[in-house]
């Protein structure tokens, strides 16, 4: 993909917005079995044009699971494809969007570029997004059960119209449900004598010996003792903990700035909790604990560092795994030598940790206005056999005997206390381009998550999915539900989308901005942070709490 100048990248948003804004389409709210364009067929198949996110070793034209989906639903898949790069992802189906040129179905990946409600509502408005209530209820009986016996999944799927315009992912990661985790170099520890810190002091010291004791024996001040990336980081949330409740987002580095305090919505940010957080995070930065790199290196940089072949130089990484920021099974065994720091107490006995919903809080299958009806009943055809067990492995993995096998005698369940039913090949022994990986997890529930097979061996490669199990007890018990504002269920009046869509793009930047001009510096948080939190009113703070009050009063959930 060429890159674009900044000049057309802003236009091409604002033209999106601008056409989001307007509602203007020819048609809204059209059920998805009604009028539809003529189906374009090859051979007995149906063409489906697609946009979807790929990494470069996935070619979906030619991946496995495009072949055996396309074999078994009589589709022929026409991709359009864009990078894993969230900025250049979303920028090409807004332009696809903005332009009229858009697929028949979007096929996206949560945490690149996922539909949010406020643009779901604008698509379903237009006639854009058909919806998928009739189809389901006709073609689709695994995702409709889905949808009868998981409230949060029909709560989030459901628009206040009724209409179904979108899905989205549901992957019940236990690990991936507790992600702010730090990852401390164990092997460091015991070689300077220390212990696992458990409060905000105890780290600043750990990580002072990180720097200036060289724990890794070259005799060079080469060590850095935390640091990670702008877009995998969990730095503020990790280390606010030990402050404040630090609610998680719906987006990978943008944290939430919802709360609930007895069923008031309110915002942590600008409270003096918040504010003495900041001053924490500041401290450890200013005594070049923290790398200033870990606010600008992308995860490829990082990875870097983490397998710089002549030493081991991370202390500490604030990251959902250890493998993003060092090689999983690396030759010299470092990958070995992190293990799970709990969440921090802090000087007046806090200690939190943040919540994620199973759900993604975004929504990635999505017909358009754009496809056929034998496009439609095929596709979600294809959906209703991803979401079963043996759909989901598949979609995830690929075929059986290439991407994983049906479990041995001896070999034992994520939960010991099951029997396992399926078991991944090692990464080496699976070739590329075998599986949907991530564009494929639209319903993986604990229960077929836990049968998986996983060896005893926490720090093997094949025991990672263990490894993170185990680290995850550590941070459970520090989460307080009262607090979790329920993005994923709670939907906005259509009246207010653009308002709040708007609010929420500056708040979340003001925010994003603030804290990192405090803790660079580049603010004095002691003589500028009233007027920081001022700022806050002056862009419609009071006014995006009102509007999710109103939204949480409606509809809050009722389990």
């Amino acid at each position: 993909m060429k890159p674009h100048s900044p000049g057309n990248r802003i236009a091409a948003v604002v033209a999106a917005a601008a056409l989001l804004a307007a509602g203007c389409s020819s048609g809204g709210n059209k059920s998805s079995t009604e009028s539809a364009p003529k189906a374009k067929m090859e051979g007995d198949k149906v063409v489906i044009s697609a946009m979807a996110a790929a990494d470069p070793d996935m070619n979906l034209d030619t991946n496995q699971v495009t072949t055996l989906l396309g074999d078994k639903f009589k589709i022929k898949f026409q991709f359009q494809s864009t990078t894993m790069d969230g900025g250049a992802a979303k920028e090409k189906r807004q332009i696809a969007i903005s332009s009229g040129d858009y697929p028949d179905l979007f096929l996206l990946i949560p945490y690149v570029d996922a539909f949010t409600k406020p643009e779901l509502q604008k698509l379903g408005k237009q006639g854009v997004a058909m919806p998928l209530e009739d189809l389901i209820k006709q073609h689709a009986p695994n995702i409709q059960k889905a949808l009868d016996s998981n409230s949060v999944l029909k709560a989030m799927s459901t628009a206040p119209d009724g209409h179904i315009y979108a899905l989205p992912q549901w992957s019940d990661c236990y690990h991936c449900t507790y992600p702010n985790k730090l990852w401390i170099n164990s092997a460091w520890l015991k070689k300077l004598n220390l212990e696992m810190p458990k409060t905000t002091e105890e780290l600043r010291e750990v990580l002072r010996a990180f720097k200036t004791k060289d724990p890794n024996g070259n005799g060079k001040a080469d060590e850095i003792p935390m640091t990670t990336d702008k877009q995998d980081s969990t730095l503020i949330g990790y280390l606010m903990g030990a402050f404040a409740y630090a609610p998680y987002g719906a987006s990978n580095g943008v944290p939430s700035l919802l709360q609930l305090e007895g069923g008031k919505v309110t915002t942590p940010v600008d409270k003096p909790e918040w504010r003495e957080g900041v001053k924490y995070i500041k401290s450890l930065y200013e005594e070049g604990l923290i790398d200033q790199a870990s606010f600008t290196q992308n995860a490829e940089a990082l990875q870097a560092v983490g397998n710089d072949p002549d030493a081991v130089r991370i202390g500490s990484s604030p990251v959902l795994w250890p493998g993003i920021f060092v090689q999983l099974a690396s030759k010299d065994g470092r990958d070995k030598q992190y293990d799970p720091a709990p969440p921090l107490t802090g000087p007046t006995g806090k200690s939190y940790t943040a919540y994620n919903n199973p759900t993604s809080i975004g929504y990635t299958f999505m017909l358009t206005n754009k496809s056929s009806m034998e496009a439609r009943v095929a596709a979600i055809k294809m959906l209703d056999y991803i979401y079963t067990d043996e759909g989901q492995i598949i979609a995830n993995n690929g075929p059986e005997g290439v991407g994983w096998v049906k479990p041995g005698p001896d070999d034992v369940a994520l939960d010991t206390k099951v029997k396992p039913t399926w078991k991944t090949l090692p990464s080496a022994d699976v070739p590329k381009n075998v599986a949907w990986s991530s564009m494929g997890q639209y319903y993986v529930t604990l229960a077929l998550r836990n049968a998986q097979t996983v060896p005893m061996d926490i720090y093997s490669e094949a025991g990672l999915e263990r490894r993170l199990f185990e680290a995850t007890k550590i941070y459970e018990p520090h989460v307080d539900k009262a607090k979790v504002f329920p993005e994923a269920q709670v939907w906005t009046d259509p009246s207010v989308v653009s308002e709040l869509a708007t609010l929420k793009t500056n708040l979340d930047s003001y925010v994003s901005q603030g804290q990192l001009a405090f803790i660079t510096g580049s603010k004095n948080i002691d003589t500028e942070w009233d007027a920081w939190v001022k700022g806050l009113d002056g862009l419609g703070m009071k006014r995006y709490l009102e509007l999710y009050q109103q939204a949480y009063d409606k509809n809050k959930p009722t389990s």
